[in-house]
């Protein structure tokens, strides 16, 4: 899954320049008088955000704590600290200046400054975020081909949100969580019942490698459940109010995979939704896995079928669940930064650990929170690497010597 708002990011006009004060970018326009007092027509002046603006939960980008907003039409982001987020989310048509300051100042013990208010109320004006404000073009459509032949994408839905919105309506009474959740514990138990036989699972995996007219459509299989994968994260995407903005194929030389991308996927409402949307690929795998691990079950411990089930079954837990691992870019990764609340929790780290090596004093801008989380990360992520080396070498070990 690709998430179009993640990649997102702003420039340096569009952040705070510090906790409390928005930045000169939106210094142009406002509705403030003859030396930055606001004339009485202001005053009386009740702002509100136009319908559909999105503004996300808070998230921790290196040692600042963000919010990002949404314009509805043109779908641009930017990053705002948690007083502008405190003063922005109150802006619902009935509150005026005199307001929000009183709440402003209950809230921080500061008083908003009437020339923050006027250069906030100039920067949302301006990018078209406030009730009567004109509205952006719409994005440009991405070129539905780019690229070449040795890589590239191809958009192979011409529209993504209306056909994912099909499969959800077909789908949606088997979405309810009286039948997720036993289909969930029956993959529990597949997965328990595979790892009490971890020889039987080695055994079975050579097997299957040894029967080329078998390994070919398992793999042909396996490619298919990949792109169910990509679309149960659509499709889980519309069930939370999603938007997918395209379903295609990606290529690099001699791999071609299918993607889904949401649109909104920072943006849903609650962490549950944002952990189910992501969780939704791996969950269609295991759902896919099934039928094979009843026809094992049901086998005769001598069927000579029953290894090469076992060696599918094998293979296609390692996929699914290789998908929830913490890395970027798997979903894993993606779950982990959601639940910790915090946003490009990879590159963030590598951004931290760098800082660290100067010393305490380069670190000590990052809030306790954060430099546990990034130090934790950083040990977690290199363990997982080095976990996934020699897991790698084991298992050639033992199909090759085995």
């Amino acid at each position: 899954m690709s998430t179009a708002d993640a990649s997102a990011g702003p420039t340096a006009a569009d952040r705070p320049t510090a906790a409390g004060q928005v930045g000169s970018a939106g210094s142009s326009g406002g509705p403030a008088g003859r030396g930055g007092a606001l004339s009485g027509a202001a005053r009386a002046y009740r702002p509100a955000l136009r319908a559909g603006v999105q503004i996300g939960p808070p998230l921790l980008r290196g040692p600042r704590t963000v919010h990002l907003i949404r314009h509805p039409v043109s779908g641009a982001a930017f990053e705002v600290g948690p007083k502008e987020h405190f003063v922005i989310s109150r802006l619902d048509g009935t509150r005026t200046v005199d307001d929000v300051v009183a709440e402003y100042a209950a809230h921080f013990r500061l008083r908003l400054p009437e020339e923050q208010w006027s250069r906030l109320l100039g920067l949302l004006g301006a990018r078209g975020l406030l009730e009567g404000s004109p509205d952006p073009e719409p994005p440009a459509p991405r070129p539905a081909r780019t690229g070449n032949v040795w890589k590239g994408s191809r958009r192979t839905v011409a529209d993504a949100h209306a056909t994912t919105g099909r499969l959800h309506r077909l789908l949606r009474p088997l979405l309810r969580p009286w039948v997720q959740l036993p289909l969930v514990a029956a993959e529990l138990v597949m997965i328990a019942v595979l790892l009490a036989d971890l020889p039987g699972l080695v055994a079975g995996a050579r097997e299957l490698a040894a029967r080329p007219w078998v390994l070919l459509p398992f793999a042909v299989f396996l490619w298919v459940s990949i792109c169910l994968h990509e679309l149960a994260h659509g499709i889980a995407a519309r069930h939370h109010g999603g938007v997918v903005s395209e379903i295609g194929v990606r290529w690099r030389f001699p791999a071609v995979i299918m993607y889904c991308t949401v649109d909104n996927y920072l943006f849903l409402p609650g962490l549950r939704a944002k952990l189910v949307v992501a969780a939704a690929g791996a969950h269609a795998n295991l759902l896919l896995l099934l039928p094979l691990a009843v026809a094992r079950a049901l086998s005769d411990a001598d069927d000579p079928a029953r290894p090469v089930l076992t060696g599918m079954l094998a293979v296609g837990v390692v996929q699914a669940l290789s998908n929830l691992v913490p890395l970027p870019p798997l979903d894993g990764y993606r779950m982990l930064g959601h639940a910790l609340g915090s946003a490009n929790l990879a590159p963030e780290t590598r951004i931290y650990l760098s800082l660290r090596r100067r010393g305490r004093e380069a670190v000590a801008a990052y809030p306790r929170r954060a430099r546990r989380i990034h130090t934790s990360y950083a040990v977690v992520a290199l363990a997982l690497v080095l976990s996934a080396l020699a897991g790698t070498c084991a298992a050639a070990v033992l199909l090759v010597l085995g």
